[in-house]
């Protein structure tokens, strides 16, 4: 036990809460169009040079994730040519851009206020921006916590990340609320032929400029982050990568005391001499385990859920337009992810996702035997409530903290690159395929991603090691096996 007094816990909270100030970026700019979609819905309505239709609302509404793609691709380049805290610096300048450029996309350019095509291409380019931020913080905030985190409680530090994530989402949605408040989203018709049009009687405020605030708002943050990002180290494993070992002892002595910072160092100096690996030097398969990782936290269909939930809820009998367990999802959400940082150094890593993994099956089954029976109400409500639930103890914190630590040293930059570009990849693939699948049948929809979540645990239980208590340059001598 007197080895786990060494470690400075005042001074690694600190470095945490700063990163993960990144991961509360990531929730709020994927979750800030939730409330801004209809009043930009309604002010590219009223365009007199081109028809803004629905599938163009579709891109406009999921075009930062084309950026996340691009920022979670180029991310290992990032960490490794200008290392983990810079690329983070880097992020919060683009998150900043893009908040006040989609607040203010006329900026320099058109006159303000008068929607137009090229306006609404420069909107998008502008969230494209924000997405390319939220992909290189989703992959480097993770491997950051965990190059400086000890490993006695590295689990639970990079967990904090997908809490904040969380909470990022939950603050916007209150942000917005508020900026809202007195005033409604337009109304938006459609006629015999299927042109939109927005209603006469619809609120001007929320169409001219209630959902600029929205975007707006991320600015604040993205200040704050970028500000805190220079008071922060780098980490020790890029310090040895780059030859400033008695920087990287410096930090390791700050982090766990003198004695054992000496015994970390001489483990990273060894397990980074080869520093121009190739990505396959470990071999295909633990590449193959971190695509896979990425690609079933998204396959089992957990952000279909979250971005769609009102009209989920709506349909399966929720009462009042389905906001309210909206929230009260958020609020489980958020408990549950406390109970995956609270357990995963205890249990570890591979139970939770497998017991994550069932419960969710068990959740999105239900809701497809409601469905086929017409069953509305509490029951099918509850069932995705607990769907997601399970997700967040299981698959939404735990597949960061794997992939995070799961890669040896020498490959971590580009081998996390290559996951996270899968896991926005498919996040897209999921995203836009839910409304038609819903559509044609949410019996077939939720049939799926119940069959895919017990897919996930057979592949947890057979293919991935367990990587509790372990340091990260044990994972090395690991995959050299």
């Amino acid at each position: 036990m007197g080895n786990k007094r060494e470690y400075n816990l005042s001074y690694i909270i600190s470095i945490t809460l700063v990163a993960t100030l990144g991961g509360l970026l990531f929730g709020y700019d994927t979750a800030v169009i939730s409330g801004a979609e209809k009043g930009l819905e309604g002010f590219f309505l009223s365009a007199q040079n081109f028809h803004y239709t629905k599938v163009l609302h579709g891109i406009t509404s999921s075009s930062a994730l084309i950026g996340c793609v691009i920022g979670g691709s180029i991310s290992g380049l990032f960490a490794i040519r200008v290392g983990r805290r810079n690329s983070l610096r880097f992020a919060s300048v683009l998150f900043f851009l893009s908040a006040l450029g989609s607040y203010y996309p006329e900026f320099l350019f058109f006159p303000k206020g008068v929607p137009s095509l090229d306006l609404l291409i420069t909107f998008n380019l502008y969230r494209v921006v924000g997405g390319i931020g939220v992909g290189l913080a989703s992959a480097i905030v993770p491997m950051y916590i965990a190059e400086i985190a000890p490993s006695q409680i590295r689990g639970t530090l990079v967990s904090c990340n997908q809490f904040a994530i969380i909470f990022g989402m939950l603050v916007v949605y209150f942000v917005n609320f508020l900026i809202l408040g007195d005033h409604t989203n337009p109304i938006i018709d459609k006629d015999a032929a299927g042109v939109l049009s927005v209603n006469a009687a619809s609120d001007p405020w929320s169409i001219a400029t209630g959902w600029r605030y929205m975007f707006a708002s991320e600015a604040y943050v993205a200040a704050v982050f970028g500000f805190l990002l220079f008071f922060v180290p780098k980490t020790p494993r890029y310090l040895v990568l780059i030859g400033q070992n008695e920087k990287a002892l410096s930090v390791l002595t700050k982090v766990n005391g003198a004695s054992k910072a000496k015994e970390i160092l001489s483990d990273i100096e060894a397990t980074s001499k080869e520093k121009t690996e190739k990505i396959f030097a470990y071999g295909g398969m633990v590449i193959v385990i971190g695509i896979l990782l990425s690609v079933f936290q998204q396959a089992i269909g957990i952000n279909a859920v979250l971005y769609y939930a009102p009209r989920i809820f709506e349909s399966a009998g929720a009462e009042g337009g389905g906001m309210m367990q909206t929230v009260i999802m958020g609020i489980v959400n958020i408990v549950f992810t406390v109970v995956a940082i609270v357990t995963v150094d205890k249990f570890g890593r591979k139970p939770l996702l497998i017991i994550g993994s069932i419960g969710m099956a068990v959740g999105a089954f239900a809701v497809a035997v409601c469905d086929n029976f017409g069953v509305k109400g509490i029951v099918p409500v509850v069932s995705i409530i607990v769907y997601a639930a399970f997700f967040m103890m299981s698959w939404g914190p735990i597949c960061w903290v794997l992939i995070s630590e799961i890669f040896p040293n020498t490959i971590r930059g580009k081998a996390i690159a290559i996951a996270v570009a899968f896991q926005w990849i498919f996040n897209y693939i999921v995203s836009s395929t839910f409304p038609p699948l819903y559509d044609f049948s949410p019996m077939v929809a939720y049939g799926l991603y119940g069959g895919v979540c017990v897919l996930a645990a057979v592949f947890v239980w057979k293919w991935v090691p367990e990587t509790k208590g372990k340091t990260l340059e044990e994972m090395s001598k690991l995959w050299r096996k």
